[in-house]
């Protein structure tokens, strides 16, 4: 009996959370395994890149052989009613440095779209076991507790802020509280977005880097901003090309407070 795929949003959610998992586990048999006479073992990075996206790519082709996987070349993005219609965006390892080091904090993301259309964000950190997620326009979650950013806490000396690496070469800042760069942008935003921290400044990023973690942001009642206080739309960057802007990631209230906090350098 030929196999159908199950297109409904419990199924695909359900495989989206086991392949992340099955991938994180692909990524741990190399955790911290770079050499240490050297500041970046990108052999190793490179490597555990290819097994753990051959790993996703493998579930993809058994259970959902028709639907498509994001790479930076350029996309059909016509409408369509068939298979095609869904697209994966799998990022395997964001925070190779601390990957390579042995620093747990470190994670893979995942997101699907339909049409374009955002639908379901997976952002998954294997060596602490922390898994969130989220369904577009729907709840965020942290394993299965709902997480929730505050619209109403203000900006003060006891507010947490995560920034980028070189972050003090672009901007002079005002912010009047703390500082943290943790080196792994999808951990920055899903810690912005369970309320941990007030908002994080991210840079060098791209449409495959930030996919899940904002649909995890906007179900937390966040969002992205350019670093002026205009909206982005992440959507604009489909065809895989670095992001020039840097970002906040904020609840809307608090956005035109964070901004004043910066000046950028010329």
């Amino acid at each position: 009996m030929t196999h159908v795929p199950i297109h409904g949003i419990e199924a695909l959610t359900a495989f989206a959370i086991d392949s992340i998992r099955n991938a994180g586990q692909a990524a741990m048999e190399s955790f911290g395994k770079g050499k240490r006479q050297v500041k970046f073992d990108e052999g190793l990075v490179t490597k555990a890149e290819l097994q753990i996206s051959q790993c996703f790519r493998n579930a993809i082709d058994k259970h959902y052989p028709d639907h498509r996987m994001f790479t930076n070349r350029a996309l059909n993005t016509e409408y369509t009613h068939d298979s095609k219609r869904y697209l994966w965006i799998f990022d395997p390892i964001d925070g190779v440095d601390n990957y390579q080091a042995g620093i747990p904090i470190w994670g893979m993301s995942l997101a699907l779209l339909e049409n374009f259309w955002p639908v379901f964000g997976a952002f998954y950190m294997p060596a602490t076991g922390d898994l969130f997620h989220a369904r577009a326009g729907g709840e965020a979650f942290w394993g299965d507790k709902r997480i929730q950013m505050a619209d109403d806490r203000a900006i003060d000396d006891e507010s947490l802020m995560f920034i980028f690496s070189r972050f003090h070469q672009h901007y002079d800042f005002r912010f009047p509280g703390k500082v943290r760069n943790l080196g792994c942008t999808g951990a920055h935003l899903c810690y912005v977005a369970m309320g941990r921290a007030d908002t994080a400044i991210t840079a060098n990023e791209s449409f495959q880097d930030l996919a899940a973690t904002r649909m995890i942001v906007e179900a937390a009642g966040g969002r992205l901003y350019k670093t002026c206080g205009e909206k982005f739309y992440l959507n604009d960057y489909l065809n895989g090309e670095r992001i020039e802007e840097h970002l906040l990631v904020a609840v809307p209230g608090n956005c035109k407070a964070i901004v004043n906090c910066l000046d950028k350098r010329h």
